[in-house]
């Protein structure tokens, strides 16, 4: 991809901000909340996101009557690289900034982005994405938490899991069947629910590396306002699908320079130790650079274009980095060899290694697992019969 040079004034402004204030009070928040990692320094976090927000370093590519930048496609990309190259924490706005932000400004009433908008944007209000159900995991259309209208209320019962950071949201957007005896994708609704409120239980779900990014939601008569539906009632499948388009976009591009950084440490190791020397190794670690080449290079030219790459282009991306990055967690374990498997100290320390491999794990599944996703390719590009569904 090539820059103009205001692009690149663009990126001296960006690398200089991240390089002046990751220091003072935010130094030690290098590299905190990656994978793995999301239980730690996140008051501080916090407020480092909202230190971002004053400075404008946030929902860049907004349109500034929603409270965004305007940012060009090239501007958003260098922000990201930028960002991850900096070691800058992760970032806890996420799914209010990349996902619902832009769903609202598609298909949000006026209200609604007035009401919600500027509180993402400032980083006031976090979300989380109720989709993932114990029955309706990568095949979302199965869901069946419902809502029922009380007065000027809805009524929400049922489950959802896999629901990252519920814990520390304020709001959920969810997924719920508004229309009793409907069945897949038909009488779906989308709906904004707060989370502090009775009615809903959160219980954390504790993963391989010991943390517990993921929760279980339950919704045992938990209340909305009627008017919190976004689209139209019963039209919550195509609001959806928008979202999980969003997911996949111009985030994966900062996501995949951290996955840069992963690869480049791990060489660095190779290269100090044994496994610089054997062919194998070398090898593999040869094919997993083409690898990452070959995801950013998609990455971007489905982005830049996206009415070109169809509408499964989404799900080639997903396998493309989850496949990638969970055989990148074997590899580690491969160069650093019979002491991989060994924690590094009591009850339950892990290196960024061994965090990396147990982590990635779940990279294939979360998010929509493979399977779905070349369910979707076969379907939806090369237009091979759909798979029988109940």
């Amino acid at each position: 991809m090539r820059f103009s040079p205001q692009d690149e004034q663009f990126r001296r402004r960006v690398r200089q901000w991240l390089t002046g204030n990751l220091d003072g009070r935010f130094a030690g928040l290098r590299g905190a909340g990656g994978p793995g990692r999301e239980h730690e320094a996140h008051a501080e976090r916090v407020a480092w996101n909202r230190h971002l927000a004053q400075a404008g370093f946030t929902c860049l590519g907004w349109p500034a009557e929603f409270g965004g930048h305007d940012a060009t496609f090239a501007q958003q990309v260098i922000f990201h690289e930028e960002y991850a190259r900096s070691g800058a924490p992760a970032r806890v706005g996420h799914m209010g900034e990349e996902l619902l932000g832009p769903t609202l400004i598609a298909f949000g009433t006026p209200e609604q982005k007035q009401r919600f908008l500027p509180n993402i944007a400032a980083v006031r209000e976090l979300w989380c994405q109720g989709y993932s159900e114990p029955g309706a995991g990568s095949d979302l259309a199965a869901v069946a938490t419902t809502a029922e209208l009380d007065g000027g209320e809805w009524v929400i019962n049922g489950q959802k899991v896999w629901t990252s950071l519920a814990r520390e949201a304020d709001w959920c957007f969810l997924l719920a069947r508004t229309e009793p005896g409907s069945r897949r994708s038909h009488g779906l609704s989308y709906l904004l629910v707060p989370m502090h409120q009775e009615g809903i239980t959160i219980r954390p779900i504790r993963q391989l590396t010991g943390t517990s990014e993921f929760n279980e939601v339950f919704f045992d008569g938990a209340r909305t306002e009627q008017d919190l539906v976004v689209g139209d009632v019963g039209d919550g499948w195509r609001v959806a699908l928008a979202t999980l388009a969003v997911e996949r976009g111009m985030a994966t591009l900062g996501q995949q320079v951290a996955f840069r950084r992963e690869l480049d440490a791990l060489l660095d190791v190779a290269r100090q130790g044994e496994a610089g020397a054997e062919p194998v190794l070398r090898d593999k670690l040869a094919r997993a650079w083409i690898g990452l080449e070959v995801m950013q290079a998609h990455a971007l030219a489905t982005l830049e274009n996206p009415g070109a790459a169809g509408n499964a282009a989404a799900s080639v991306t997903k396998l493309l980095w989850s496949r990638w990055h969970q055989g990148l967690g074997e590899l580690a374990m491969e160069v650093l060899g019979a002491p991989s498997m060994v924690a590094s100290g009591a009850p339950y320390d892990l290196d960024e290694w061994q965090r990396l491999f147990l982590f990635s794990r779940a990279d294939t599944i979360y998010g929509g697992s493979d399977e779905i996703q070349r369910n979707i390719i076969a379907e939806r590009a090369l237009g091979l019969p759909r798979q029988a569904r109940p």
